[in-house]
Formats: structure tokens, C-alpha cells, sequence
């Protein structure tokens, strides 16, 4: 599982055959069920987990207690490399949406790695700005948006199947969870659902499944703000 998990991570990808057998054998393989946390806010070592398989849920505990999801983690993403990099416990909490499996490399194996191939830390540091970047989208968004064209935005941003006059995309996550990383309440989601629909900018489907009927219009929703 680790040679494939080292071969697919941009930060990786670039690196020769040999380099890349050196690598996998800093990498521990791990196998997380869903519902099971990969680390904690405050666990005591330091870890860049990679995404070999399956997703992961990163979230931040509120003052309340609630989650507030930072970010879903596919295959080929990584996380855990601010704790790394700085060799302090990580902030927030990792946990398998469904069956998954990691590549761990702790700390100080990953500094190593990076004083021996320093353009890993520089894919590194391209990946992180880019995570910035989505984070003060992000903040733009909540600050200046309300529901409706944050859910907007969000619908358009996923997958979807079919042509141009319009698509059918898949929620990735439960509702709670999509109203989290909106920051806002499930109520608050079923609502802004409900409004597009009437406006017939989208169809609400069986299950998680959400047809956009008219794009342009959903794109001028986003735009308006």
C-alpha cells in the first residue's frame, strides 16, 4: 500500500524511482475503519498523514463543542504537515469518512526527508498557499454571503454529469457536514435547499443526489455579492 500511496502524492510524484523506494520505506501503513479517528488535537507525536485511499474528515472542536470541518481529504491529499514541519501537537482532528487507508511519516523522518529532497518541501509549500487561498475564499464567503450563495458557490464548485444547460452533482458528505463546512446550521441548509428549488435553479434528488437546472443563473447568484 505504500508504494502506491508515495507514487500518487504530488509531493512525491516528481521524485525518481530510487527516491521514491526511499521514501516508502519511511512511510507506516495504516488502515483506519469508518467512524475512527486518524489523531487528535494535542496527541503527543507529530504526523503527515497521506491519503492512500478513502476520505478524511479535518475538523476543530468549537467553544459549544460542535464540529467545524476545515476540509474532506481525498486520495492524494495529505494532512498533518503544519504539526510536522513545526514539530508541535496538531490543532485539530482527523477522522476516516469511510474505510480508508494512510501513509504515516512521523516528524522526524519527514524532516529528514525534506533536509535530502528539498523541492518536496517547496510541493509542499505550493500545496499549503493553496490551502490558504481556499481559506480566505472561504472567509470572503462567510463574511460577506449569506446561505443561499454559499450553497451557491459550493454546488457549483462539485463534479457533476451531464451538459451545458445543466448537471447533476453528488453531495460528498451528510447534510450536518455540508452545513458545517458552510458554517451554518442544518436547518439553515435544508432552508436555502428548499429556496433554490423554488426558484427551479435546482432539483433536489433521492438521496444526496442534486440536479442543477439552470447554472447560469446559479453562477449569477454567486456573483451578485
Amino acid at each position: 500500500m505504500a508504494d502506491n500511496c508515495v507514487a500518487r502524492v504530488p509531493v512525491f510524484a516528481g521524485l525518481s524511482a530510487d527516491d521514491q523506494q526511499r521514501v516508502e520505506a519511511l512511510a507506516r501503513p495504516t488502515h483506519l475503519q469508518a467512524g475512527e479517528t486518524a489523531y487528535s488535537a494535542g496527541d503527543p507525536r507529530s504526523q503527515l498523514m497521506v491519503l492512500h485511499m478513502g476520505r478524511l474528515k479535518v475538523f476543530r472542536l468549537a467553544a459549544d463543542g460542535s464540529e467545524q470541518i476545515v476540509r474532506v481529504l481525498g486520495p492524494g491529499d495529505f494532512t498533518g504537515e503544519g504539526a510536522v514541519l513545526s514539530g508541535q501537537r496538531p490543532e485539530d482532528y482527523a477522522v476516516a469518512l469511510d474505510e480508508s487507508w494512510v501513509c504515516v511519516f512521523h516528524h522526524e523522518d519527514l524532516e529528514a526527508l525534506i533536509r535530502s529532497h528539498p523541492e518536496i518541501g517547496l510541493r509542499m509549500l505550493a500545496t499549503v498557499s493553496e490551502r490558504l487561498s481556499d481559506a480566505e475564499h472561504r472567509l470572503h464567503s462567510l463574511t460577506s454571503r449569506d446561505v443561499e450563495n454559499r450553497l451557491a458557490d459550493y454546488l457549483l464548485g462539485l463534479p457533476g454529469s451531464g451538459g451545458a444547460g445543466g448537471f447533476t452533482v453528488t453531495l460528498p458528505l451528510a447534510k450536518k457536514d455540508v452545513a458545517s463546512l458552510l458554517d451554518t446550521t442544518p436547518e439553515s441548509l435544508s432552508r436555502a435547499l428548499r429556496s433554490l428549488a423554488d426558484q427551479g435553479l435546482i432539483v433536489i434528488g433521492v438521496g444526496r443526489s442534486i440536479a442543477i437546472k439552470q447554472p447560469d443563473r446559479l453562477q449569477r447568484l454567486v456573483d451578485e455579492v
